[in-house]
């Protein structure tokens, strides 16, 4: 068996382990879905009627794809909640002593959780499809749209791995993430367009890797009403590509960060 394949299947373990706990624990699967419904209806139905996405643009198609990100990001949290709960549990010392390869469990856990994104984006779907979101383009670009989100997230949940190896207990990453995560997805146009932040914060919200990914899935989704973004920020005007290279980025720092923290946890 190759490096490589025994990579695949030792983290293929643990992430069938961590996706059989949501049988165990439904409850987890419970408010990872109702989550998403919450943020809907609430920004749609009591937001929605005090904030103008402007040039004639429905809020609530606007507001969807702001909602898909901020849910990924969101849901990225499980990663390191999980990896943190595992150290407290002793489970990664178990893991430890099993002929497996080191970075098997940040693989498992990581891949498990975009079972977790996937069940998010499809009843965020439905839900915003209730309210009237609408997927304009075709069935390849929102396909695209989809896909972008959960690399996307899949990338955040590195981040949050590394987190959760550093920090003593779910608590502690819990508020640590929400601290970090709330500035993140807010000082974006997720929810509000781009015009009416102050010019000082604007620049902040126009790089901001949210703002990209929220651009993106609109684009993709035919959310726009085929008017160009109010911006000429590069990151705007390309917010595809500059999603994949903040996906790159992060992935590129920390999966080594993530598996050399690991090692040091495990080694404790």
């Amino acid at each position: 068996m190759t490096t490589l394949t025994r990579h695949a299947t030792d983290g293929w373990v643990v992430a069938k382990r961590n996706l059989i706990k949501i049988i165990r624990v439904p409850e987890i699967l419970v408010f990872v879905l109702i989550s998403p419904i919450m943020f809907v209806l609430l920004f749609a139905y009591v937001f929605g009627g005090a904030i103008d996405p402007g040039d004639g643009v429905n809020y609530r198609e606007f507001l969807i794809g702001g909602i898909f990100a901020q849910t990924v990001v969101f849901g990225a949290t499980f990663t390191g909640a999980g990896l943190a709960e595992d150290m407290q549990k002793g489970i990664i010392d178990r893991f430890r002593s099993l002929p497996m390869s080191r970075s098997a469990v940040l693989v498992g856990r990581t891949t498990s959780d975009i079972v977790y994104n996937v069940l998010s984006l499809i009843i965020m779907a439905l839900t915003g499809l209730l309210v009237g979101w609408r997927m304009r383009e075709g069935v390849l670009d929102a396909l695209a749209g989809f896909l972008l989100l959960l690399v996307f997230a899949y990338a955040i949940s590195w981040v949050m791995a590394w987190v959760g190896l550093l920090v003593p207990s779910v608590e502690v990453i819990n508020n640590a993430s929400f601290i970090v995560i709330m500035p993140l997805t807010f000082v974006s146009n997720a929810f509000v367009p781009l015009d009416s932040f102050p010019s000082a914060l604007r620049t902040i919200v126009e790089w901001n890797p949210v703002s990209a990914v929220t651009q993106a899935t609109r684009e993709l989704f035919g959310n726009t009403g085929g008017i160009p973004p109010d911006s000429d920020a590069w990151s705007i005007q390309n917010p595809i590509l500059y999603t994949l290279i903040w996906v790159l980025i992060i992935l590129v720092v920390f999966v080594p960060l993530s598996v050399r923290q690991y090692r040091l946890a495990s080694s404790r």
